[in-house]
């Protein structure tokens, strides 16, 4: 909406003409994010607390989270709030990627609030039953895959690239939506996995975004497309100001949901994250490099497939108790520590993803 004023007015005054670089505006979309949850995230709480919508802790985890019982949830309320006000004020409205990544987001944020709103009302940590919510979620990103499929306007945006591959692409045709399903929807379970101790999965989060908003920057420039042996997409850029919004609004929530966590983010934050990265991903046709980069999110998710599959199989459990964070977590290390230094490894596994980009 801004943006598009800014324009208008550039008739008037030459000066807004900066608004047309995208780097500007990428640094006032973050900008935007980080100072709307900043302020906003201190009446939230007090909302939350006051009317009593606060965590429902699971008896059959480990026993240091009874203690977060109470602690104010649905914070990802807030995430969502502050990502989509700043996309729409510094994106090009007219592009039709800004409203594909908006639309899945909040999609999957709503099936997630409706989760977290039923785990309170009914005072128990199960909320939507595993049919009924992942029936939701298959819809919205089977939809959105499809939309994806049939508004591309060249092959290269369906096409699988391989990272560090140059000069080749799998034309994956009508494969490709239940490809892109399958890459939105476990990015959002894998996020929401994740999601289980203070601060865990939203700084991870906001740096893959923060990679993704390079990628996105990259493949809608002509000139560093053509440099970097990448498909050039028109308009994708815009995307970079979504990716950059997640980075501002996560930084803002990280403020109030760092250890010892004053919120909780919630399935509604945590389901939406991880969907708007998966369709990041899609769009700028780099889901292996997101497998890589959210490396953390992989590990949590592969966790708790081994350690069902080992139960079922053979009546023995691979780790002490999945996600991985728990296995950590009943080993003696401390929760700061845990965090940390899954914050450390992601720090390390996004620069590798970047550096797919040059090496070809």
């Amino acid at each position: 909406m801004l943006y598009q004023l800014a324009n208008w007015l550039e008739s008037f005054e030459s000066g807004f003409r900066v608004f047309n670089y995208l780097t500007f505006r990428g640094i006032l979309s973050i900008l935007t994010a980080l100072l709307f949850s900043l302020l906003f995230g201190p009446w939230l709480i007090r909302t939350l607390t006051f009317r009593q919508i606060g965590q429902v802790v699971r008896n059959d985890g480990p026993q240091t989270h009874l203690s977060k019982a109470g602690t104010p949830t649905m914070g990802g309320a807030m995430i969502l709030a502050a990502i989509t006000i700043a996309t729409l004020a510094w994106a090009d409205l007219g592009n039709r990627f800004v409203w594909l990544v908006l639309g899945v987001t909040l999609a999957f944020g709503a099936v997630g609030f409706v989760d977290d709103y039923k785990k309170i009302r009914y005072g128990s940590a199960k909320g939507l039953s595993a049919r009924v919510k992942y029936a939701w979620l298959s819809a919205a990103g089977l939809a959105t895959a499809t939309a994806i499929f049939v508004t591309a306007k060249t092959p290269a945006e369906t096409a699988l690239l391989v990272p560090m591959v140059k000069d080749w692409a799998w034309p994956m045709g009508v494969w490709f939506i239940p490809w892109a399903y399958l890459v939105m929807v476990g990015s959002s379970n894998a996020v929401n996995l994740t999601d289980g101790l203070d601060g865990l999965a939203i700084m991870p989060a906001v740096l893959v975004a923060l990679a993704l908003a390079v990628f996105a920057y990259a493949s809608g420039n002509v000139k560093i497309a053509a440099y970097l042996g990448i498909p050039y997409i028109q308009g994708l850029g815009e995307v970079a100001i979504f990716c950059v919004a997640i980075t501002g609004a996560g930084l803002g929530f990280l403020w109030f949901n760092a250890y010892p966590a004053q919120v909780f983010m919630g399935d509604v934050g945590a389901l939406a994250l991880g969907a708007a990265l998966g369709v990041v991903a899609v769009l700028v046709r780099q889901e292996i490099v997101l497998a890589v980069m959210g490396g953390v999110f992989v590990a949590e998710t592969v966790s708790v497939i081994l350690q069902v599959a080992s139960y079922k199989l053979y009546g023995r459990r691979i780790f002490r108790m999945a996600p991985l964070h728990h296995h950590f977590e009943l080993k003696g290390w401390p929760e700061p520590k845990i965090i940390v230094r899954f914050w450390i490894v992601t720090l390390i596994l996004v620069l590798i993803g970047l550096g797919t980009l040059k090496v070809r």
